[in-house]
């Protein structure tokens, strides 16, 4: 088959509007996921609510997120990218009203329901991203494209930090979540004008089609292709091995990343070691920096030089632990006040913490791309149950915001830490499915 060169050069560069669209609109998706750790005393001092409430808040992201992550799935593979992604950004500044409202009216439930509001949105941006990067994108490019969006993401989770604590002071509660819902708006309307499911829609071929071509290899898959709901469900939640340890790994992961970058880290900072509200931002802004690094690295290495999802994600995963536990043996230790050492900390923190983007892409290979959705969703599902669990066990844990009581959630964190290192170890990847594979070994032509 030969593919008209002007339709080629169109769809290899119309892919990028789509994905830049796409990634602002995930900008303010990790924007309002991260905004917890920052502003949770603004917060709590203005609506004179305690700890465990602004647990609550923080949390309430999180399980709206967790609750759509299946729907979230099945929308994007019957609905298409474009539909989805639009009408769900809208109710993230749905829910930014909603959050404006609760200041004007001194209502602490309306803000918890506005953030609830802006978890179903955002639930259903992340996923179409990805089914996006499987139907536009070759195969031997989404990792590094998934490090990219994590990239940009990220670059929203530092803006949560600092600039939303410089926003809040200057704007207030009310006028900053009313900013956030025109842009956000904004952007929605882009997904509309911009989005495309898929090349055919615009007449141009499709990435198969030019893989095909320039490899000379038949085209194996369709990314047209159509699966029923109840089969892809079946087929991923019954992929043993191919499934369930990147489940128990990413729930541990991702959920002791928002544990700290979303809820504990800022009142750690102020409570042990005496740091101003700016200074334990900075602390939070590190997070986010290590990760803008952290993320695009991890899927090029992955794309580019190990040519393995697993071997990346063990390595990154066994250091992000024993930064745990460097966090949690040295917490109010003589000399660790020192902002250096501890910026330095959280930029390792979110730079092995970012390797978790390839997971994305060892998931995606497992399963056929007509379910890219679904099983991208259902991986997706424990990452943010983890987030959302976690915040609310640490905002009862840290009641008097002692040190004792930090140094034994820190310790919980590091001993889920090495639980994941193992499921890590445990998890498959594309050509090495067989059960009785080991970690590196390559399979012989009998396997």
């Amino acid at each position: 088959m030969t593919i008209d060169d002007a339709k080629k050069t169109k769809m290899l560069s119309y892919r990028w509007i789509i994905f830049i669209v796409l990634a602002i609109a995930y900008f303010f998706v990790y924007f309002h996921r991260t905004t917890g750790g920052a502003i949770s005393d603004t917060l709590q001092d203005s609506f004179e609510v305690g700890s465990s409430s602004i647990a609550l808040l923080a949390s309430a992201y999180l399980y709206a997120y967790t609750l759509m992550q299946i729907p979230s799935g099945i929308l994007t593979d019957r609905m298409g990218p474009r539909k989805a992604a639009s009408i769900f950004v809208m109710l993230i500044a749905l829910g930014s009203v909603l959050s404006a409202l609760a200041d004007t009216f001194s209502e602490f439930d309306l803000m918890i329901a506005g953030k609830f509001l802006i978890g179903i949105g955002a639930a259903v941006v992340y996923i179409p991203i990805m089914k996006v990067l499987a139907v536009w994108y070759r195969k031997n490019e989404f990792a590094s494209m998934s490090g990219v969006l994590l990239l940009v993401g990220n670059v929203g989770g530092i803006a949560a930090a600092t600039p939303m604590v410089v926003m809040m002071d200057g704007l207030g509660i009310q006028n900053t979540y009313l900013v956030l819902a025109v842009v956000t708006a904004a952007i929605s309307l882009l997904c509309w004008y911009f989005v495309r499911n898929h090349p055919s829609e615009l007449g141009l071929p499709s990435i198969e089609e030019i893989v095909s071509e320039e490899t000379g290899e038949p085209v194996t898959e369709s990314t047209s292709a159509k699966m029923g709901t109840v089969e892809a469900l079946k087929l991923t939640f019954g992929g043993g091995r191919k499934f369930w340890p990147l489940a128990i790994w990413f729930f541990f992961m991702y959920g002791t990343i928002m544990l700290w970058q979303a809820s504990q880290s800022g009142s750690f900072y102020k409570n042990i070691y005496d740091f101003s509200n700016t200074e334990a931002s900075l602390m939070v802004t590190m997070v986010g920096i290590g990760m803008v690094f952290g993320c695009p690295l991890a899927g090029m290495l992955s794309d580019r030089v190990f040519h393995s999802r697993k071997k990346v994600m063990v390595f990154g995963t066994a250091v992000y632990t024993l930064v745990w536990a460097v966090i949690w043996l040295t917490a109010g230790s003589d000399g660790m006040d020192n902002m250096a050492v501890q910026g330095a900390i959280n930029f390792l923190f979110g730079f092995f913490g970012g390797f978790f983007v390839v997971s994305y892409a060892q998931i995606k290979e497992l399963f056929p791309v007509a379910m890219a959705g679904t099983s991208t969703a259902a991986l997706n599902l424990f990452p943010f149950a983890g987030g959302a669990i976690l915040i609310t066990i640490g905002g009862f844990i840290i009641s008097d915001k002692t040190l004792g009581e930090f140094q034994d959630l820190w310790l919980m964190a590091f001993i889920m830490m090495l639980i994941a290192l193992v499921c890590a170890l445990l998890s498959v990847e594309k050509g090495h499915e067989d059960e009785g594979l080991k970690f590196g070994r390559k399979p012989e032509k009998n396997d």
